[in-house]
């Protein structure tokens, strides 16, 4: 791996991620104290977060495809400018204050920011690191971004161990103005390879040959992803559509997870901001040392659908835990799983980037994030009434984890799909040795 075109690409992600995660085991807390003040348990706190995940999910489901298929043509830097600076503005709201009238000022705003940035920065990350990367070692490369990832969410949520509310979402917002001016001024911008080096696998599914100039002119104008394409790209490959479907699910499951994990714990065992700090700091832990040290060595040996296979049992064992945790440290014990279960994002994304051409990479990743923002929309409908109920006083009997146990249900199709898919070779004719800008 090219690390000297990467890094700057490395640094980029790290500082984004670690303003945005820092402010994760703050946000309930602000939630609360905003919306129902001096409460262990708040129906309104949990609907406002499953509906804004929801809504989140359907812009991302729009936005990322378009974002993955725009880049392909104008590079990856510039579509990643305008999602690294709204980011800025919801933290910079509660970083400000963080009463009634402004928590829904920034409730609104992020809203907005999430359709626009989530899945997108880390689409582009993806397809930025696959233009530069041999497939032979893209689930490496993956698992290190993903590291990388891991490695902000742990330096975030320390950082927020030891702040303020307020000072963490001021700290956040400062760290996030950082990232957008580090990769305006020094991540190079690389495209994917050259129109004319080879035929994409689109068009030769589709039948369409573009030759001379005025063909590949009438091909830029097209930019906005139709239902024909998404459809074209899942057809071309019983792998990757098995991809997507594992893809689907595993989100599902996640995404029911997140909506439901942090409420519950408050609301079961009283968790507060520290105690949340320290559950997320052991999952980033686990994380990070996994995808940056484990995942390399284990990778060229079992190959990505072992591991992936691997990393879907490890998440739903997970979340079953937590799901039936009797005591306040099971969710402890049940995050070391963590370790195992990261290896399946980077698998899913490189099983799908082999699966395309090289100047296809921007579709095939935003393909499989708008599928992913296609299950957090339907997760918070499916789990936020059943969180809210079970955590009520009118449950109709006592289980407060079911939300949780039904999103360990959809991690477990996930890893029943991963054991029958048979990982196809990855596409010949597109290596990136033979790209001139892989050693730029």
């Amino acid at each position: 791996m090219e690390f000297a075109v990467l890094g700057h690409l490395f640094v980029t992600v790290f500082l984004y991620n670690f303003s945005i995660f820092m402010v994760i085991p703050a946000i309930t807390d602000v939630t609360m104290a905003a919306l129902c003040p001096g409460k262990d348990e708040c129906s309104l706190a949990i609907y406002l977060t499953g509906f804004q995940q929801a809504i989140t999910g359907v812009g991302a489901l729009m936005v990322t495809p378009l974002v993955g298929n725009l880049s392909d043509e104008y590079g990856r830097k510039a579509l990643l400018t305008l999602p690294m600076i709204i980011t800025i503005l919801p933290l910079a709201i509660l970083g400000y204050n963080r009463t009634k009238n402004y928590y829904y000022a920034y409730y609104v705003l992020k809203i907005f920011s999430g359709m626009v940035c989530e899945g997108s920065v880390h689409c582009l990350a993806l397809a930025y690191v696959a233009d530069n990367v041999p497939h032979t070692q893209r689930a490496s490369a993956f698992g290190f971004l993903s590291g990388v990832t891991s490695t902000a969410f742990v330096a975030g949520t320390i950082t927020a161990r030891f702040l303020s509310t307020s000072s963490t979402f001021q700290v956040a917002a400062s760290i996030a103005v950082l990232a957008a001016i580090y990769m305006k001024y020094f991540l190079t911008d690389l495209s994917s390879c050259p129109r004319d080096a080879s035929q994409t696998i689109l068009k030769i599914r589709q039948g369409v040959l573009l030759d001379g100039e005025d063909s590949r002119k009438k091909q830029i104008f097209r930019k906005i992803p139709s239902l024909d394409d998404m459809t074209c790209l899942l057809r071309s490959s019983m792998t990757f559509s098995q991809t997507a479907i594992i893809a689907f699910f595993n989100s599902l499951g996640e995404s029911g997870l997140q909506a439901s994990l942090l409420y519950y714990l408050k609301a079961q065992f009283h968790f507060n901001k520290n105690q949340f700090a320290d559950l997320l700091l052991i999952t980033g832990v686990a994380g990070a040392v996994s995808q940056l040290l484990f995942m390399p060595i284990l990778a060229p040996y079992l190959g990505e659908g072992k591991l992936l296979t691997i990393g879907l049992f490890a998440s739903w064992a997970h979340i079953f835990l937590i799901g039936i945790a009797w005591s306040f440290w099971v969710p402890y014990v049940a995050s070391l799983f963590w370790v195992l279960a990261v290896f399946t994002p980077p698998c899913i994304r490189s099983i799908a980037s082999k699966q395309v051409g090289s100047d296809e990479q921007g579709k095939a990743q935003g393909c499989i994030s708008g599928i992913c923002s296609f299950a957090s929309i339907i997760s918070p409908l499916a789990f936020t009434p059943l969180t809210a109920l079970f955590l009520s006083e009118n449950a109709p009997f006592h289980f407060p984890g079911l939300s949780i146990m039904c999103a360990g249900l959809a991690s477990m199709i996930a890893f029943i799909q991963s054991v029958m898919m048979r990982t196809a070779p990855p596409i010949s004719g597109h290596d990136i040795t033979n790209n001139s800008y892989g050693h730029a």
